[in-house]
């Protein structure tokens, strides 16, 4: 079958049961359908009805973002799915936490950077600092990829956390 329209990034936001197996499943209609996921993130929102926001971020044409909807939408624990690229504005955070090691004039421009894009030290030694830094993921990836100039040594992120804008909610 032709695929029709273009690949777009979505963020799509499910409300399930927080029991055991459910990501499995989520995660098993992905990979059983080569869906690609770029960003996953789980968390309990509920502690009195026991539910947990799953929020992806995939790619895909319009029609495999509305597959990828209906079948999320038809397993047993699920709630309720939203794609918030198409529902409206919502606000996307990701979270990385970035250490940098260096001496001199290096040391110093990694804290002026880390200035400019709002980043907080963390932990800091006398050879390395370790940055907190949340934002879209592209600012991330720009605070990376300067860092790697002056000693980056190593990442850890979180997927996006997204949540939409307004009095909608899910």
């Amino acid at each position: 079958m032709k695929e029709i329209g273009p690949i777009a990034r979505h963020t799509i936001s499910v409300v399930v049961d927080n029991e055991s197996g459910v990501l499995a499943r989520v995660i098993g209609l992905f990979s059983g359908r080569g869906y690609n996921i770029e960003s996953l993130t789980v968390a309990a929102i509920e502690k009195k009805d026991q539910r947990s926001r799953i929020t992806i971020v995939t790619t895909g044409t319009p029609m495999i973002i509305e597959q990828i909807k209906a079948q999320l939408d038809r397993l047993v624990p699920v709630h309720k799915v939203a794609d918030l690229t198409i529902e409206g504005p919502f606000v996307s955070r990701d979270l990385a936490l970035v250490k940098v090691t260096g001496a001199g004039e290096k040391r110093v421009e990694a804290l002026r950077l880390a200035d400019a894009f709002r980043a907080s030290v963390v932990d800091s030694t006398t050879t390395s600092f370790v940055f907190e830094l949340t934002g879209s993921a592209d600012k991330l990836n720009a605070f990376v990829e300067l860092m790697a100039e002056l000693g980056l040594v190593e990442v850890a992120r979180t997927g996006a956390v997204a949540l939409s804008r307004g009095t909608n909610c899910l």
